[in-house]
C-alpha cells in the first residue's frame, strides 16, 4: 500500500466518546479529517451538535451525535443502537470519555471513587464488549482506548488530588494488553494512548491564577517543554485507527512531550 493508502480512514465508521469537547474533539477532528464517518458520543448534546456541524462543514463526513451517560448500560445501547441503525457498521472504537474527581486523599469520598470506576473502567468494558462482538461478527476492526501517563504513576496531593483516577486508568492499561490478546484471533486491534498534559476542560483547574506557579512547575518537568494540542492528539489516533499501525496491538503509548522518559 502507499503511504497515503496506509493512513486513509476513507469509508470507515468511528464511534467516539467523550467525542464533542477536549481530547475527545480532537480525536474526532483527527478521524473525520481521515475520512472516517463518525459517531460522537457524551451525555451534553448541545457540545456534540455544535463539533457535529463543524465537523461536517470541513471535511465532508456524516457525523451522528448521540447522547448517553457512560454509567448507564441501558444508554450505552441505545447510542450503539443508534450507530448502527445510521451506518450499519463500526469499525474504529475511541473509548474517551473519562472523569474525575479531586478531594484529599485522606477523606476521598467512596461515591466519587465509584464514579470514577464505573464511568472510567466498567463503563469502557460494557461498551467494548458489545462493539467487539459487532466487529467480530465484521470480520475486524480497531479499538482504541485514552488512558493518562498518571496510570504509570503516583502523582503530588497539589497537582492532582484525584487518587482515584490514576487507578482507573491503570486498569484501562491492562484491559488494553488483554483483550488485545483475547481479540487478536477476530483481527482486532486493541491499543490505548496515554496523553500526558494537554490544555483541555479537565485540565482547566491548572489555569487558575493560583495554579500558576504550580503549571510552570509541571511544564519544566516536560522535556519538550510545552502542553499537548490539537495536532499531537490528531496524528497519533489516525496512526493507531489506520493500516499504518496494522501490525501493532497491545501497545500504551504515551503522547506526553517525553515526561515519562525521566
Amino acid at each position: 500500500m502507499k503511504l497515503e493508502e496506509l493512513f486513509s480512514l476513507k469509508g470507515k465508521v468511528a464511534f467516539v466518546t467523550g467525542g464533542g469537547r477536549g481530547i475527545g474533539k480532537f480525536i474526532s477532528t483527527g478521524l473525520a479529517e481521515a475520512g472516517a464517518n463518525l459517531v460522537i458520543v457524551s451525555r451534553k448534546l448541545n457540545n456534540l451538535e455544535d463539533t457535529a456541524k463543524e465537523l461536517e462543514g470541513l471535511y465532508g463526513v456524516k457525523v451522528l451525535p448521540v447522547a448517553a451517560n457512560m454509567e448507564k448500560p441501558e444508554e450505552i445501547d441505545a447510542a450503539v443502537k443508534a450507530a448502527m441503525d445510521r451506518f450499519g457498521r463500526i469499525d474504529i472504537l475511541v473509548n474517551n470519555a473519562g472523569y474525575t474527581w479531586g478531594a484529599p486523599t485522606l477523606s476521598y469520598p467512596l461515591e466519587r471513587w465509584d464514579q470514577i470506576f464505573n464511568i472510567n473502567v466498567r463503563g469502557v468494558w460494557i461498551l467494548t464488549q458489545k462493539v467487539a462482538n459487532i466487529m467480530k461478527n465484521q470480520g475486524g476492526g480497531n479499538i482504541i482506548n485514552v488512558s493518562s501517563t498518571m496510570s504509570f504513576r503516583g502523582s503530588i496531593e497539589a497537582a492532582h488530588p484525584a487518587v482515584a483516577y490514576n487507578s482507573s486508568k491503570a486498569a484501562i492499561n491492562l484491559l488494553t494488553m488483554n483483550l488485545a490478546v483475547k481479540l487478536a484471533p477476530y483481527k482486532i486491534r486493541v491499543n490505548a494512548i496515554a496523553p500526558g498534559y494537554f490544555r483541555t476542560d479537565m485540565m482547566a483547574h491548572m489555569e487558575k491564577p493560583e495554579m500558576k506557579d504550580m503549571l510552570e512547575l509541571s511544564l519544566n518537568f516536560i522535556p519538550l517543554h510545552r502542553g499537548g494540542g490539537v495536532d499531537d492528539m490528531k496524528a497519533v489516533t489516525v496512526f493507531l485507527a489506520s493500516e499504518a499501525s496494522a501490525f501493532i496491538t497491545g501497545t500504551i503509548l504515551p503522547v506526553d512531550g517525553g515526561s515519562l522518559a525521566q
